[in-house]
């Protein structure tokens, strides 16, 4: 828009100069020769001269032009610089609030972070504390483990905690003494058949452990053989000690309380398994050892139903004659609501005749009386007893 008015300024002012250079040489030659100018050449020259005026005026409306039209401009550019500097401080107001927004958001989400965190490390602490314990406890089992007398004890307690949460505590005893001397880890009352059966806890860890840190073959050999001789060894103890006849049951149960030592046996010595059988002295774990006391409690429940049978029986008895007196009785009591309904029935007849003849007396027609009604004098009847 600014460039136009330029270039037509430019036009003009070469236009004007070119005039003006005309007009010069003109003058020059008129000056040089003043008697030979004809009236054509100074009309021309006032025909220039009147040009020039109008060019002037043209000049003189082109600049005014102009400087409109850079008024115009300028107030153009301030009213657009001035929308340009508004929607770039609605902008920065905009990003602002987003970014404090945004900062805000952060903050939150950090501190959410934060305490997510610090919560995740108070588990991690109360984890630590429990390692800690649970690493002393461990280390208190394994003193106990070491010491066999100890160890026994640990096979003891958790056998009694077995057999205390399977059966009835009238059902069995702990640290039962025989009548050869010996004395039982617990005694199972079973009624005959089979008769009371014997729990013995055996623990042969030294043997499984040896058996489990062999490195070479022989220290394997040697352990395989030792593991042999300790578990055999507790299957003919048990058998001798606690299989008597005609006091216990005529097999006995040996208790390991590790289910790894139970796999072991069954997995890699079989025929221990299988001498233990021969000799009525059965192996068996906490959870194999669960189930035979579920089935010893089902034997044991049935026992006491055949027990309690005759009681049953005599209850029933007295039940049944206890039903007979009530029926009898039932029967009486008929007999009475009859003969109560009969008299009742009477007493109604003889209420509605006296009150017939009520009415009769309170009209006084004692002519119309009938004589098969009240021509022939009551009677008198003698006072009877009180009705009981």
């Amino acid at each position: 828009m600014s460039a136009m008015p330029d270039l037509a300024a430019d036009q003009i002012v070469l236009l004007g100069g070119g005039v003006l250079a005309i007009i010069l040489a003109l003058l020059v030659l008129m000056l040089l020769r003043p008697a030979r100018l004809p009236a054509e050449v100074v009309n021309q020259l006032h025909h220039l001269g009147a040009g020039q005026e109008r060019l002037r005026g043209n000049l003189q409306t082109v600049s005014e032009t102009q400087a409109n039209a850079q008024t115009q401009l300028v107030q153009s550019l301030e009213a657009r610089l001035a929308t340009v500097q508004l929607q770039m401080q609605q902008q920065l107001a905009q990003m602002q609030e987003r970014t404090s927004k945004t900062l805000h958001g952060s903050a939150e989400r950090t501190t959410t972070s934060l305490t997510q965190l610090q919560e995740r490390l108070k588990a991690i602490d109360r984890a630590q504390d429990n390692i800690t314990k649970l690493s002393g406890d461990v280390l208190s089992l394994q003193d106990i483990l070491s010491n066999k007398q100890t160890r026994g004890a640990f096979g003891e307690i958790q056998l009694r905690d077995i057999v205390s949460k399977a059966l009835p505590s009238d059902s069995y005893a702990l640290q039962v003494t025989l009548s050869n001397g010996r004395r039982a880890d617990c005694l199972i009352d079973l009624p005959n058949p089979p008769g009371p059966i014997v729990i013995d806890a055996k623990f042969p860890l030294e043997a499984y452990e040896a058996l489990h840190r062999a490195s070479t073959d022989w220290e394997l050999k040697q352990a395989v053989a030792n593991m042999r001789s300790h578990v055999r060894k507790h299957i003919r103890d048990i058998a001798e000690k606690y299989i008597l006849e005609g006091e216990t049951a005529d097999g006995a149960l040996m208790f390991l309380p590790s289910e790894a030592v139970y796999a072991e046996l069954h997995a890699n010595f079989p025929e221990l398994v299988r001498e233990g059988f021969d000799a009525r002295v059965w192996i068996v774990s906490p959870t194999t050892c669960m189930a035979t006391l579920n089935t010893m409690r089902a034997i044991l429940k049935d026992a006491r139903m055949r027990q309690q049978a005759g009681e049953i029986r005599k209850t029933l008895a007295l039940l049944h004659r206890d039903v007979e007196q009530v029926v009898e009785r039932v029967g009486k009591l008929d007999t009475h609501f009859r003969q109560a309904r009969a008299d009742l029935d009477g007493i109604g007849t003889a209420a509605e005749r006296a009150g017939k003849r009520a009415a009769r007396l309170d009209n006084f027609d004692f002519e119309e009386l009938s004589e098969d009604e009240g021509s022939s004098p009551i009677p008198l009847q003698p006072a009877k007893g009180p009705v009981s």
